[in-house]
Protein backbone atom coordinates (compact mmCIF):
# COMPACT_ATOMS: atom_id res chain seq x y z
CA UNK A 1 0.00 0.00 0.00
CA UNK A 2 1.34 3.60 -0.50
CA UNK A 3 1.13 6.17 2.34
CA UNK A 4 1.65 9.80 2.33
CA UNK A 5 4.86 10.89 3.93
CA UNK A 6 3.62 12.27 7.34
CA UNK A 7 3.04 11.40 10.87
CA UNK A 8 -0.17 10.74 9.68
CA UNK A 9 1.31 8.26 6.83
CA UNK A 10 3.36 6.44 9.39
CA UNK A 11 0.41 5.47 12.07
CA UNK A 12 -2.06 4.64 9.41
CA UNK A 13 0.60 2.01 8.27
CA UNK A 14 1.38 0.62 11.68
CA UNK A 15 -2.61 0.19 12.38
CA UNK A 16 -3.78 -1.03 8.90
CA UNK A 17 -0.51 -3.73 9.25
CA UNK A 18 -2.02 -4.50 13.25
CA UNK A 19 -5.27 -4.81 11.35
CA UNK A 20 -4.29 -7.38 8.85
CA UNK A 21 -2.15 -9.65 11.39
CA UNK A 22 -4.87 -9.98 12.79
CA UNK A 23 -7.23 -10.68 9.90
CA UNK A 24 -4.54 -13.85 9.81
CA UNK A 25 -4.56 -15.14 12.35
CA UNK A 26 -2.62 -12.80 15.07
CA UNK A 27 -4.80 -11.13 17.32
CA UNK A 28 -4.04 -7.53 18.47
CA UNK A 29 -2.87 -8.43 21.94
CA UNK A 30 -0.15 -11.36 20.87
CA UNK A 31 3.24 -10.66 20.60
CA UNK A 32 3.76 -11.60 16.76
CA UNK A 33 0.93 -8.29 16.30
CA UNK A 34 2.60 -6.32 18.73
CA UNK A 35 6.59 -7.06 17.82
CA UNK A 36 5.75 -6.07 13.76
CA UNK A 37 3.45 -3.36 14.63
CA UNK A 38 6.45 -1.94 16.66
CA UNK A 39 8.57 -2.63 14.13
CA UNK A 40 6.40 -0.91 11.09
CA UNK A 41 6.44 1.84 13.84
CA UNK A 42 9.61 2.42 13.48
CA UNK A 43 10.79 1.85 9.91
CA UNK A 44 7.40 4.20 9.06
CA UNK A 45 8.75 6.66 10.71
CA UNK A 46 12.08 6.75 9.83
CA UNK A 47 10.47 6.67 6.09
CA UNK A 48 9.01 9.74 7.23
CA UNK A 49 11.59 11.38 8.84
CA UNK A 50 14.76 10.22 6.54
CA UNK A 51 13.36 9.06 3.31
CA UNK A 52 11.08 12.27 2.91
CA UNK A 53 11.05 13.28 -0.37
CA UNK A 54 8.48 16.29 -1.00
CA UNK A 55 5.38 15.35 -3.00
CA UNK A 56 6.35 11.74 -2.77
CA UNK A 57 4.79 9.01 -1.11
CA UNK A 58 5.97 5.85 0.88
CA UNK A 59 4.82 1.69 0.49
CA UNK A 60 4.26 -0.92 2.64
CA UNK A 61 4.25 -4.37 1.91
CA UNK A 62 3.43 -7.32 4.16
CA UNK A 63 4.16 -10.80 3.08
CA UNK A 64 3.00 -13.85 5.20
CA UNK A 65 4.96 -16.95 4.24
CA UNK A 66 4.61 -20.05 5.83
CA UNK A 67 5.78 -19.14 9.00
CA UNK A 68 7.53 -15.76 8.16
CA UNK A 69 6.23 -12.39 8.54
CA UNK A 70 8.40 -10.11 6.28
CA UNK A 71 7.51 -5.81 6.10
CA UNK A 72 9.11 -4.06 3.59
CA UNK A 73 8.67 -0.01 3.83
CA UNK A 74 9.84 1.73 0.50
CA UNK A 75 11.03 5.32 0.25
CA UNK A 76 12.02 7.15 -2.56
CA UNK A 77 15.31 9.10 -1.00
CA UNK A 78 18.23 7.25 -2.33
CA UNK A 79 20.64 9.38 -0.92
CA UNK A 80 20.40 8.70 2.93
CA UNK A 81 21.04 4.94 3.78
CA UNK A 82 20.36 3.66 7.56
CA UNK A 83 23.96 2.15 8.77
CA UNK A 84 24.80 -1.28 8.32
CA UNK A 85 25.03 -2.07 11.94
CA UNK A 86 22.37 0.50 14.45
CA UNK A 87 24.78 2.77 16.38
CA UNK A 88 24.69 2.57 20.34
CA UNK A 89 23.11 6.55 20.83
CA UNK A 90 23.40 8.56 24.43
CA UNK A 91 21.33 7.63 27.58
CA UNK A 92 20.25 11.26 27.05
CA UNK A 93 19.24 11.49 23.60
CA UNK A 94 15.44 11.33 22.55
CA UNK A 95 15.83 9.78 19.18
CA UNK A 96 17.77 7.42 17.42
CA UNK A 97 16.66 4.45 18.94
CA UNK A 98 14.55 2.95 15.91
CA UNK A 99 16.96 0.37 14.30
CA UNK A 100 18.40 -0.67 17.66
CA UNK A 101 14.64 -2.02 18.34
CA UNK A 102 14.37 -3.56 14.80
CA UNK A 103 17.55 -5.38 15.02
CA UNK A 104 16.64 -6.30 18.30
CA UNK A 105 12.95 -7.53 17.70
CA UNK A 106 13.33 -8.72 14.34
CA UNK A 107 14.50 -12.38 13.28
CA UNK A 108 16.86 -10.66 10.51
CA UNK A 109 16.91 -7.03 8.67
CA UNK A 110 18.37 -4.86 6.51
CA UNK A 111 17.89 -2.58 3.31
CA UNK A 112 18.42 -2.96 0.04
CA UNK A 113 18.24 0.00 -2.89
CA UNK A 114 14.94 -0.01 -4.53
CA UNK A 115 14.37 -1.58 -7.87
CA UNK A 116 14.17 0.33 -10.82
CA UNK A 117 13.80 4.09 -9.38
CA UNK A 118 15.47 6.24 -6.97
CA UNK A 119 14.78 4.99 -3.09
CA UNK A 120 15.27 1.94 -1.18
CA UNK A 121 13.25 -0.97 0.58
CA UNK A 122 13.63 -1.23 4.70
CA UNK A 123 12.86 -4.92 5.24
CA UNK A 124 12.11 -6.86 8.50
CA UNK A 125 11.20 -10.81 9.26
CA UNK A 126 9.71 -12.58 12.26
CA UNK A 127 9.28 -15.92 12.42
CA UNK A 128 5.38 -16.45 13.31
CA UNK A 129 3.46 -19.28 13.88
CA UNK A 130 -0.34 -18.73 14.41
CA UNK A 131 -2.23 -20.66 17.01
CA UNK A 132 -5.44 -22.68 15.74
CA UNK A 133 -4.95 -23.01 12.46
CA UNK A 134 -2.36 -23.51 9.47
CA UNK A 135 -0.43 -20.39 7.62
CA UNK A 136 -0.46 -20.70 3.65
CA UNK A 137 1.37 -18.09 1.44
CA UNK A 138 -0.92 -14.59 1.61
CA UNK A 139 0.39 -11.18 0.58
CA UNK A 140 -1.74 -8.51 1.30
CA UNK A 141 -3.81 -8.10 -1.81
CA UNK A 142 -3.93 -4.49 -3.74
CA UNK A 143 -7.45 -3.02 -2.23
CA UNK A 144 -9.51 -1.31 -4.18
CA UNK A 145 -11.10 1.84 -3.49
CA UNK A 146 -14.04 1.35 -1.27
CA UNK A 147 -11.84 -1.59 0.97
CA UNK A 148 -9.17 1.34 1.62
CA UNK A 149 -11.45 4.12 2.62
CA UNK A 150 -13.73 1.97 4.73
CA UNK A 151 -10.71 0.69 6.08
CA UNK A 152 -8.99 4.01 6.89
CA UNK A 153 -12.66 5.43 7.87
CA UNK A 154 -13.01 2.79 10.60
CA UNK A 155 -9.01 3.98 11.90
CA UNK A 156 -9.68 7.50 11.42
CA UNK A 157 -13.29 6.77 14.12
CA UNK A 158 -10.99 4.94 16.95
CA UNK A 159 -8.54 8.09 16.64
CA UNK A 160 -11.37 10.02 17.59
CA UNK A 161 -10.59 8.12 21.25
CA UNK A 162 -7.35 8.76 21.47
CA UNK A 163 -7.33 12.59 21.87
CA UNK A 164 -5.06 14.23 24.04
CA UNK A 165 -8.16 14.63 26.67
CA UNK A 166 -8.93 11.36 26.93
CA UNK A 167 -6.48 10.29 29.01
CA UNK A 168 -8.34 8.95 31.75
CA UNK A 169 -8.73 6.28 29.91
CA UNK A 170 -5.32 5.66 28.90
CA UNK A 171 -5.81 6.98 25.44
CA UNK A 172 -8.49 4.66 24.66
CA UNK A 173 -11.91 4.98 25.04
CA UNK A 174 -13.83 3.17 27.34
Amino acid sequence: MRFTSTPRGARLARRLVSHRLNEWGHPYTTPVNETLTLITAELTANAVRHGHVPGRDFHVQLTLVEDIVRIEVTDTRAERQPPAYPAATDALSESGRGLLLVAALADDWGVRPRPAAPGKTAWAELQAQPKGHPVTHRVALEPTDLDLLLATASLLRDDLGSRPGDASCGGRRP
